[in-house]
């Protein structure tokens, strides 16, 4: 689990985040969704160690971010799996090669076992018999799954997506939602996704922070958010159009949108 309290971000004299509360819960995916400008991106840097926080504290189960020492800290990291926007793929690493990176990298172990991780991981993630394929031969959904498995080859304790589905088509992003849902689940990750793909919402949502100006503005699941009350969370929903008919079948008039 990874706790924040009351986490204050600024730059340049402005607040990006105020006063966050929030807990991510192991074996859970954890979704941040907001507008553009709410501060998701922030947050999760933050939670990385990429952006120093003002005040506040982020909590990891091996202790405050702000107190550990280099060593901590490294070890720390070493816990983490990343899966970035454009998936980050090494462009002249096959398959294979790109899975095996982080193992290669920052473990001692044997050729024998990087290979039989690595193989074990490509058969999970479902693409068998790609193994020597390059990154420019893979579709965007194919792609994407490389970039889940390379993130999850070294069962990271954490795992965080950036906009995964970000590029595909709605039924490719489905299969990698419940990728990552099956991956969480079955590894007991805690998973944290910043999106804006409201299919998202509805598919994996487990825990859900909404960010509004910085602010965290709702918690909740999926079967919660759509019978929200609150105002700006209605707001955000039903300006897609996947809520505005969903709408219909939970007896809740979607508010008139300019």
């Amino acid at each position: 689990m990874i706790q924040i309290e009351k986490l204050y971000k600024q730059f340049d004299g402005t607040y990006v985040l105020r006063n966050i509360d929030a807990e991510f819960h192991v074996g859970k995916t954890n979704l941040i969704i907001g507008e553009s400008g709410s501060g998701k991106t922030v947050l999760i840097k933050c939670m990385l160690g990429l952006h120093s926080i003002d005040s506040g504290d982020i909590i990891y189960e091996n202790g405050r971010l702000k107190d550990l020492d280099s060593d901590s800290l490294i070890k720390l990291r070493g816990q983490m799996g990343m899966v970035f926007q454009g998936s980050a793929l090494f462009d002249s690493m096959t398959v294979e090669e790109n899975i095996a990176f982080p193992l290669r990298m920052h473990t001692t172990r044997s050729r024998q076992e990087i290979m039989d991780m690595t193989e074990s991981i490509i058969q999970r993630v479902n693409l068998h018999n790609n193994n020597k394929k390059l990154p420019n031969e893979l579709s965007g959904g194919m792609q994407k799954r490389v970039a889940i498995a390379r993130a999850v080859v070294m069962k990271p304790k954490y795992l965080f997506c950036d906009e995964p589905n970000s590029g595909l088509d709605p039924y490719t992003a489905m299969l990698i939602d419940n990728l990552i849902a099956e991956i969480t689940h079955e590894y007991q990750i805690t998973t944290i996704i910043n999106t804006h793909d409201m299919n998202s919402v509805l598919e994996i949502g487990e825990n859900i922070i909404f960010l509004k100006h910085g602010i965290k503005n709702w918690e909740g699941t999926k079967y919660e958010i759509m019978t929200s009350s609150t105002k700006d969370v209605k707001d955000f929903l039903y300006s897609n159009k996947v809520f505005r008919e969903l709408g219909k079948y939970v007896n809740q008039k979607p508010p008139d949108i300019d």
